[in-house]
């Protein structure tokens, strides 16, 4: 089973970052036919990954997460701004109360036993990622044998840049995160061919201070 912690925003949320998005997808600049725009069923802001683990590991890893989450108090989070991982993939940052948030992505990746190399300085929802030799083709961009636009790295910068342009300014309303959850992963399986997620357990947060004496 491949597994990884997030936190997940509510629908409110997601619906105010759709709104934005659409406005992003439907400019007549033509960047956007250059992006996979990731499903808003994977919108998310991953705090470990776990990778593959048996379904015998799950339970302890559930007893970790569970006991983490009872100790950290529910804390404000806001989407906001964006950046590019890689000249590629596209995302929107988070303000808020950051440090609680990296906090929690501390404990989550310790809960699971194992490092997690992958960035977690800044938290983020992945929102799409620019295709290879797609969008408007520049003036010289280069060719394939077919005539048709091949691989062109400064493209693709350009377009991830024009994106992050466009939602540099973004921000969204603020919510209170309430709980960690642990989710199955299944790639490609999702919708156009995305992963699909599901919830396998939720952590509600600071349960351990409001148990009675």
């Amino acid at each position: 089973m491949r597994l990884f912690a997030a936190v997940w925003p509510p629908e409110h949320v997601l619906d105010h970052l759709d709104v934005a998005l659409g406005a992003v997808r439907g400019a007549p600049s033509g960047l956007s036919q250059a992006v996979r725009w990731s499903a808003r069923e994977t919108w998310h802001l991953t705090t470990a990954f776990y990778g593959e683990r048996p379904d015998g590991a799950v339970p302890g890893l559930a007893a970790e997460l569970a006991e983490l989450a009872a100790g950290i108090e529910p804390y404000e989070l806001a989407l906001r701004g964006a950046g590019v991982f890689s000249h590629r993939t596209l995302w929107v940052g988070v303000g808020g109360d950051v440090d609680a948030q990296r906090a929690v992505s501390v404990g989550c990746i310790e809960a699971g036993g194992v490092p997690d190399h992958r960035a977690r300085e800044r938290s983020h929802l992945t929102v799409g990622r620019v295709r290879p030799g797609k969008g408007p083709p520049r003036r010289g961009s280069r060719t394939n044998g077919r005539g048709r636009p091949g691989p062109d790295p400064e493209h693709e910068m350009d377009v991830a840049a024009g994106i992050v342009r466009a939602l540099a300014v973004y921000e969204g309303p603020r919510w209170e995160v309430g709980e960690i959850l642990l989710m199955s992963s299944q790639p490609g399986a999702g919708r156009g061919g995305g992963p699909l997620y599901e919830v396998v357990e939720r952590f509600a947060l600071g349960t351990r201070g409001r148990m009675a004496p």
